[in-house]
């Protein structure tokens, strides 16, 4: 396996400013090595967690809050970049948030089915596919959408979890593969070899036809095609989120500006709107997609070796769980793939990690993932306990009210719990507060009242996110939508 430098070539806009803690890995440097001029031995995640009583009181009052997207948080407000979305049509920016691993070779396709849980055997080039990689325990380590190009290159981008661990994988399997690292901004110069944008919305295809000079390329739902803007050729990929149709597209970062210029003007006479950090972190929410599991890393002999591997500047070391989700066994916290909806892309019919241990778990109960719509009351009930004298709920931030990188709260349902919610966020177009549910299967009835306790523990956490605040349960109702 050999480690690449990154072919980056332009410096981020000068709003895009870092957001979080942490300086970029070299390319697979491994615990315990010096640099040529002796500097310190490289401190791993594990190191770090012995810093701690536990991994679990570590991330609980981990001092990085809720992921800002490093763009501007809104170019009009929020409220209005979010209604474009269901009326007209948004762009958003997605060039500097998402690590970019790209993986060459003739082991390319063998590192992806050995590691993670999807069906490879027709991974032809201008496919893609949501890669899930678990552990041995059958727990997801990260996801991310993995990209055949057309080049033979396979390009897998999303939060560092699934490339930090495919990474370690290819360099312990004995894979002839060659790997080359774009890492998001926050981590890295603040240079991207690709600018990577979304338009959605009604008049989505609309606006990137007058865009192209004709029609778009027929595909499927999560095909891909190639297309041309003002000269530039680019990639794309259809799907939709937050209940829009829509399409993601991507190219050189040199070539950026003249695509974006050409989108924006082809989309004035469409309603087209440019779209914030704050309305892009509700879009995830309303589609339904859980955007950060906590990485199932922090047990198990399998893991230990890839703690060892894995920097204490790592997304894996620097996230913070919140929550009302209380207990001492850090694997409370970890998700399957049934409790977010992908079984549906377990491929039993090969050999991969984790793969043992899903097959234990197929034919016994599970969690669904609902959503839950929360009662208006309630919410103006913790928010107006600001107002008034005596003790306050815990902040309710518009549109999303994320605290930290991996929020879990408790579930309710007459008095016992069934589940935890995760991710809630006000939109126009639901007219209200939601979160994600994910629920015992046997507890989903849609329609019915749950519970959803709000707030910390003990009155809250040390995270910089978290004020003296006291918990109160929000009633919600269990619907297959965030629409209802």
């Amino acid at each position: 396996m050999k480690l690449q430098g990154g072919g980056r070539v332009r410096d981020r806009p000068s709003w895009c400013m870092l957001r979080e803690r942490g300086p970029a890995r070299s390319g697979g440097r491994r615990t315990g090595t010096r640099s040529r001029k002796g500097a310190p031995m490289t401190r791993s995640l594990n190191d770090k967690i012995e810093d701690h009583p536990g991994a679990l009181e570590m991330l609980r009052n981990a001092p990085t809050g809720f992921y800002r997207f490093p763009v501007p948080d809104e170019h009009t407000n929020w409220r209005v970049e979010q209604a474009a979305w269901h009326e007209t049509a948004v762009l958003f920016e997605q060039s500097f948030h998402m690590t970019d691993l790209y993986v060459s070779g003739p082991d390319r396709i063998r590192l992806l089915a050995d590691s993670s849980i999807n069906n490879y055997t027709a991974f032809d080039a201008m496919k893609a596919v949501q890669t899930v990689v678990v552990s041995d325990s059958g727990h997801i380590v990260g996801d991310a959408v993995t990209f055949h190009l057309p080049t033979g290159e396979v390009q897998v981008v999303g939060k560092p979890s699934c490339g930090n661990f495919l990474e370690y994988a290819a360099g312990r399997g004995g894979y002839d593969v060659a790997l080359r690292k774009d890492v998001r901004v926050v981590e890295g110069d603040g240079r991207r070899e690709t600018y990577r944008f979304q338009v959605q919305g009604p008049n989505a295809f609309g606006i990137l036809e007058a865009a192209a000079g004709g029609p778009l390329p027929e595909t499927r739902f999560f095909g891909m095609c190639e297309f041309a803007i003002a000269g530039c050729r680019v990639t794309g990929l259809r799907h939709g989120m937050a209940g829009a149709p829509g399409l993601e597209f991507w190219g050189p970062y040199a070539e950026r500006e003249r695509v974006l210029d050409a989108v924006l003007e082809a989309g004035e006479g469409f309603g087209l709107r440019r779209g914030g950090g704050r309305a892009y972190s509700t879009a995830g929410p309303q589609s339904g997609w859980v955007g950060a599991v906590l990485p199932a890393v922090w047990t198990g002999e399998d893991m230990a070796a890839y703690r060892d591997w894995l920097p204490e500047t790592s997304y894996e070391a620097t996230l913070s769980v919140g929550g009302s989700l209380d207990g001492t066994d850090i694997r409370d916290w970890y998700l399957d793939p049934w409790d977010v909806g992908y079984h549906r892309l377990i491929h039993w019919d090969h050999q991969f990690r984790g793969r043992d241990a899903l097959l234990a778990m197929r034919d016994r109960p599970h969690r669904r993932k609902v959503w839950l719509q929360w009662n208006p009351e309630d919410v103006l009930r913790v928010q107006g306990s600001m107002l008034r004298d005596g003790p306050t709920c815990k902040h309710l931030e518009m549109p999303a009210a994320h605290y930290a990188t991996c929020p879990y709260d408790k579930v309710l349902m007459d008095g016992r719990p069934v589940g935890m919610s995760v991710y809630a966020a006000y939109t126009m177009a639901v007219g209200g507060w939601f979160s994600i549910g994910i629920v015992n299967e046997a507890d989903v009835a849609l329609g019915s009242e749950v519970g959803i306790v709000w707030g910390e523990p003990d009155g809250g956490t040390r995270k910089p996110t978290v004020e003296p605040h006291v918990q109160t349960t929000i009633r919600a109702r269990m619907t297959r939508t965030a629409l209802g």
